[in-house]
């Protein structure tokens, strides 16, 4: 059983991701009828998605995870690199991406109507043995600036020569992840972690009929070619972590299962991410599956957030609660980025919250039905003192910021009230205004036309709502009753 406080230092971690970099594209419409000139639906576009893919998302998830990132692989000098940089810098990734002038950005192009995909266009072409020799220059290049090392292989001749980079990067000292696609395993020779699922291990020549079979073919597979220790997926069987000296099973989180994909991006990178943390292959693996069970839940290739990851851990490994996580409110902006640009829709409100009671915690439910993520901006001591008097608050405010945030219903907690010019700010606008929010929401004693922020938001074309308060709860009668 692990510190939770492990959570705590993920911002600290530093992981290079080297790969098959591709660009992902969904154009999305309504289908009505049937083309004249053939037997096939005319979709009318009525919207355009573009998100990174491969390797970059495997890069994507660790970044969600508030880890410092750098991918490195091939793209074209084209139109479509130049999209695939542009996402990467919106998702925090930095890049090292090596550009070449004969073979396209690998690229696919779904169409989706009604929730189906119609047809799917792929543009690619293998990558030539001078590409990848381009990009082990530039790997040795960065190498000396990190210490784990996730390879991510979509066999499309970006990693051809992964073999080499991997002996680099353990005489070097460095920590190395595989998500493999070879058949042959030797390709991943020196790997201290490999993460094929049941398919791909069974195609290396795995056995899966039982458990013995798996534990005899993991140890053949990690003699035979230098690995150190294996993760294997197992879709509804779970995940085996196995090395030398044990084999550590995890079942499949028993959730909604809405979009497989990317799923293995997330395993990966979580296992990266908190072995760099400093959790040893069997509790991290367990993380890993967690995660893969919440992306799961999602549509499309998504990821999961450190407050996620934590409710899940804490609730699955934990029979009681430990310290609370709050997310560091310098990071708390990125992250509603993130969840925005997952297609979440973000609700916000403020308040005091000096005593929590009933009422607030009825309120905050309801909020958070209007969305998918509830931000609560929480006034500063200051700010407190200056609109209720110098008796309050009664809470400081990371006291407060950590009751609110350890609701089910909360996600994140921003403070406000900073000093404006000569004066203060008492009032969330300029946090609105960042966030921009989808909905707004505030208690049954504003009405729509006084309720700070409210022409910021149904600017943007968002909802600004009020929510009745419960009879006779208040902070106020809570201190009375104290003092009584």
């Amino acid at each position: 059983m692990f510190d939770l406080s492990v959570f705590k230092t993920l911002s600290h971690v530093k992981i290079l991701v080297v790969g098959d970099v591709m660009l992902d594209r969904y154009w999305t419409g309504d289908s009505s009828r049937i083309s004249p000139e053939a037997p096939v639906p005319v979709v009318k576009i009525d919207n355009l998605d573009d998100k990174v893919g491969g390797a970059a998302n495997v890069a994507r998830n660790i970044a969600h995870l508030d880890g410092q990132v750098t991918l490195l692989g091939i793209i074209g000098d084209d139109e479509n690199g130049e999209r695939l940089e542009s996402l990467l810098a919106g998702e925090q990734i930095k890049s090292a991406l090596v550009t070449q002038t004969t073979q396209p950005t690998i690229t696919k192009l779904r169409v989706i109507s009604r929730q189906q995909q119609v047809v799917r266009l792929d543009f690619e072409e293998a990558f030539d043995q001078a590409h990848a020799d381009a990009l082990e220059v530039a790997f040795e290049t960065v190498l000396p600036d990190f210490d784990f090392i996730v390879f991510s292989d979509y066999n499309k001749g970006t990693l051809a020569n992964i073999k080499s980079m991997i002996e680099k990067a353990r005489t070097s000292g460095k920590m190395v992840f595989v998500d493999p696609k070879s058949k042959d395993l030797s390709d991943y020779s020196g790997a201290n972690v490999i993460t094929p699922n049941k398919t791909e291990f069974v195609a290396a020549g795995g056995k899966v009929a039982n458990e013995q079979e798996i534990w005899q073919s993991a140890q053949d597979v990690i003699a035979t070619h230098n690995i150190e220790s294996i993760l294997l997926t197992r879709s509804e069987q779970g995940m085996s972590a196995i090395s030398v000296t044990e084999k550590v099973d995890m079942p499949a989180q028993v959730l909604e299962v809405s979009d497989v994909t990317g799923a293995g991006d997330t395993v990966i990178a979580t296992l990266a991410m908190m072995m760099a943390a400093g959790l040893p292959l069997a509790d991290a693996a367990k993380v890993a599956n967690l995660a893969a069970g919440i992306v799961v839940s999602k549509l499309g290739a998504a990821t999961v957030s450190p407050e996620e990851l934590y409710q899940a851990v804490n609730k699955n490994m934990f029979a009681s609660k430990q310290a609370h996580y709050q997310t560091p409110f310098e990071e708390v902006l990125q992250h509603i980025q993130f969840a925005r640009q997952s297609g979440e829709k973000i609700v916000f409100t403020n308040g005091c919250f000096d005593i929590l009671h009933a009422g607030h915690v009825h309120y905050l439910e309801q909020a958070k039905a209007l969305g998918d993520r509830l931000v609560v901006g929480l006034n500063n001591d200051d700010s407190i003192r200056r609109l209720k008097g110098e008796n309050r608050p009664i809470n400081p405010l990371n006291e407060r910021a950590t009751v609110v945030s350890g609701l089910a219903s909360v996600d994140w907690v921003i403070p406000f009230g900073e000093q404006l010019g000569d004066g203060f700010d008492d009032t969330p606008f300029h946090l609105i205004d960042s966030i921009k929010p989808d909905v707004l929401v505030k208690g049954g004693d504003y009405t729509i036309d006084n309720i700070v922020g409210a022409d910021i938001v149904q600017k943007n074309g968002g909802l600004v709502a009020t929510i009745d308060f419960v009879d006779g709860c208040s902070t106020t009668k809570v201190i009375e009753k104290i003092k009584a």
